[in-house]
């Protein structure tokens, strides 16, 4: 048995010496929050390195997606399109934002919102599309923004397992109304808990402002109903701290990426899923379809991973629409391809520190069966 746990991921972090360095100035300035020096400094560079107009720093990525759909001022009870085959917090927000998801199937080659499923979806009440670039992988972006141009929807892109990716030589936040990504401790790139909304222009930026401090614009004028979502200057400065060593982090889960391609594609009924042509991707994710070809089902694998102390998740089950505060709840068309992907995959452990003795273990349970 495996004695050391290997788990799905893990943070990457700065050197011990760089971080502690950089907040060295903390302790001076006692400027801990409010968007502060560090908090300005990081919008600048993820602005330039993301290749995106404007971006606004959350607490973390569910707030920017709540925010960012509360900044549109969609009326109560507005259908929103989105996919089930995500992390729950997506259709969190648009609940929570008090309007209804409505679940489109997605498709079996990538993951993503089956464009060609929208249309049938659209009412009088639908205001906006929200789709996932579900592991990274980027989605129709011309067929979701001429269905929406043509009906004068919004498209609100969950960007989360984003970060960094380009598609037709344009940073991936370019695409839609708005992009959100998450910068959450198990991400490409982290602020320990962080998010961003990325918009196109600066009057939203400033909507975005106010409503991630509670609407205030002065000590005696409040414009907005706003929240709390501000990031503090010690996850900025670790952002600013693992930005510089960004590029070789994706390099190194690049390189683990392959090998597992390269051993794992050659074992029979284990698939994988397709990224799109012209898009660059980030490796934050190596996921897995163990299909009915394969001698273990999906569940039955996992937990032989899981008894030689190998962690893997189960990414995404069960579907947000399936799961119990949702459930028979909310208009539920087909989604016969979202639940046979939703049974089907797992990912597999994934950072850059990840040993190869390591991972050749679990390539060679997963040849074993």
């Amino acid at each position: 048995m495996q004695k050391d746990k290997i788990l799905v991921t893990r943070s990457s972090m700065p050197p011990y010496e760089e971080y502690i360095e950089a907040i060295k100035p903390l302790w001076d300035s006692h400027w801990l929050t409010n968007m502060g020096q560090y908090h300005k400094e990081l919008e600048l560079q993820l602005a330039e390195y993301l290749d995106v107009p404007e971006i606004s720093l959350t607490v973390n990525g569910h707030m920017a997606l709540e925010l960012a759909i509360q900044s549109f001022d969609f009326p109560e009870g507005a259908e929103v399109i989105t996919t089930p085959f995500t992390f729950i917090s997506t259709t969190h927000a648009i609940v929570r934002n008090k309007l209804q998801p409505v679940f489109c199937d997605v498709k079996e080659d990538d993951g993503t919102i089956d464009e060609t499923k929208i249309e049938d979806l659209i009412t009088e009440k639908t205001v906006a599309i929200l789709p996932v670039h579900v592991y990274g992988n980027v989605c129709n972006v011309e067929a979701i923004q001429e269905i929406a141009d043509k009906y004068n929807l919004k498209v609100i892109y969950d960007a989360a397992h984003a970060f960094g990716e380009k598609y037709l030589g344009k940073g991936i936040g370019n695409y839609g109304d708005v992009s959100i990504f998450s910068f959450h401790a198990t991400k490409v790139f982290n602020t320990i808990e962080g998010g961003a909304v990325v918009c196109k222009n600066h009057e939203r930026y400033e909507r975005l402002r106010d409503l991630k401090n509670f609407g205030i614009r002065g000590e005696e004028l409040v414009v907005a109903v706003g929240a709390n979502a501000k990031m503090n200057e010690f996850a900025a400065i670790m952002g600013l701290c693992n930005l510089k060593h960004i590029d070789k982090a994706i390099e190194a889960r690049k390189r683990i990426c392959e090998y597992y391609f390269e051993e794992i594609s050659k074992i029979e009924g284990i698939e994988f899923y397709n990224q799109r042509d012209n898009a660059t991707h980030n490796y934050g994710y190596f996921p897995i379809k163990v299909t009915d070809r394969y001698p273990l089902t999906r569940d039955e694998l996992y937990q032989k991973l899981r008894e030689d102390n190998i962690y893997t998740r189960k990414y995404f089950y069960p579907l947000t629409a399936d799961q119990a505060c949702f459930k028979n709840k909310y208009k539920d068309k087909e989604l016969m391809i979202a639940r046979k992907l939703s049974k089907e995959s797992m990912v597999l452990p994934l950072y850059e520190g990840l040993e190869e003795k390591y991972q050749r273990k679990i390539i060679d349970i997963i040849k074993n069966y």
